[in-house]
């Protein structure tokens, strides 16, 4: 009876080691899982952090474009306005000093100079960007020049690059003008602008 009972009570310590050793092996795969959920959670909280920040920046980046347009759309009403009453052509070439206001517009870290090719168009609509065409507006390669800089062009003035042209490829431009006439008398000329 004796012997019996020694064999059961081996028995039962065998199984409870055997059970032990699952429960063992059961909490390590716990605690790696979540060690994983932890590292998981805390990689797409860093991404989610960055994409807010990322819509931070570009909700700036469009306010300031909307400020730079609804000015550029004023200056062009009244270039418009001015050039509706005095539509006597001009004989003499036309000298461009720029609108008396400044436009606003999201700017590049630091300024920088670039040797372009400009022309002048005077196209009434909208550009690329959804802005009315107007004074300031500067056609662009946006590989070259991103869309929204704030630029400065000797002869012209200030201008934000808010539109794209099929002709404008590389290093070239194309500067906005209220009527045909300035714009023909800008013709081609090659400008070192500064890119703000």
């Amino acid at each position: 009876m004796a012997t019996q009972a020694q064999s059961r009570l081996e028995t039962l310590r065998v199984s409870m080691l055997e059970r032990r050793d699952r429960i063992d092996a059961a909490v390590a795969d716990a605690r790696h899982a979540a060690d994983a959920l932890a590292a998981t959670h805390a990689d797409r909280s860093a991404f989610i952090s960055r994409l807010r920040s990322r819509q931070r920046l570009r909700s700036a980046q469009i306010a300031a474009l909307q400020v730079a347009a609804t000015r550029v759309e004023h200056k062009s009403d009244a270039l418009q306005a001015a050039a509706t009453v005095d539509q006597q052509p001009q004989q003499q070439p036309v000298v461009v000093s720029g609108p008396p206001t400044a436009l606003t517009a999201p700017a590049l870290n630091g300024a920088r100079t670039i040797t372009v090719s400009s022309t002048g168009y005077s196209l009434p609509g909208r550009t690329a960007t959804g802005m009315p065409t107007g004074w300031g507006v500067v056609a662009v390669d946006p590989s070259v020049i991103p869309l929204g800089t704030r630029l400065t062009i000797p002869g012209y003035g200030e201008g934000v690059a808010a539109d794209t042209g099929g002709a404008v490829r590389g290093n070239a431009i194309d500067l906005w003008f209220p009527t045909l006439a300035q714009a023909n008398a800008w013709g081609r000329r090659t400008v070192t602008i500064t890119l703000h």
